[in-house]
């Protein structure tokens, strides 16, 4: 399987002088991405917190699906959710057609929505061992992710 990187893309990305600046800050995107797949029982839900470990994204929300449609679902309802919640869209959209790996790049937050067997693959979290992450506990929320909660009430974004 492909990268995400090498993957046929749904849209044309804008030219990186064109990148759009999101409006909500990355930790709210990233908390409504939580709730969203905890809403759509993803497993597994992880954030990386990637704010001092790289430029390319302030977090990763990770989560997996068990089938085709449920990683369809899981996907839909972080875009839809963020949409309405934050009035954003994604800055580019991968993986709907084969749904082994969607990833939804919103700027300062990137989704992972995993098969089982590609996320035991490709190992995101491993990959980005030095970034700080949490689990979501099983039926848990982003209100579980202190690392994200503290930076909501700093902010007063609860």
């Amino acid at each position: 399987m492909a990268s995400p990187n090498q993957m046929t893309s749904s849209s044309s990305a804008p030219s990186p002088s064109r990148r759009r600046v999101p409006e909500n800050p990355g930790y709210v995107l990233a908390a409504h991405a939580v709730d969203a797949m905890a809403d759509k029982k993803a497993a597994d839900i992880t954030v990386l917190d990637l704010r001092g470990v790289s430029g390319m994204a302030d977090f990763f929300v990770i989560g997996t699906g068990g089938s085709d449609l449920q990683i369809r679902a899981i996907a839909n309802g972080v875009m839809d959710r963020i949409r309405e919640k934050c009035d954003e869209r994604p800055y580019k959209k991968e993986g709907l057609e084969s749904l082994q790996w969607v990833l939804i790049d919103y700027v300062d937050v990137v989704v992972h929505v995993f098969s089982k067997e590609k996320r035991e693959h490709y190992n995101i979290e491993r990959l980005w061992g030095e970034a700080d992450a949490e689990t979501v506990p099983q039926d848990g929320d982003a209100g579980d992710i202190k690392l994200l909660q503290s930076l909501l009430h700093q902010d007063g974004d609860t």
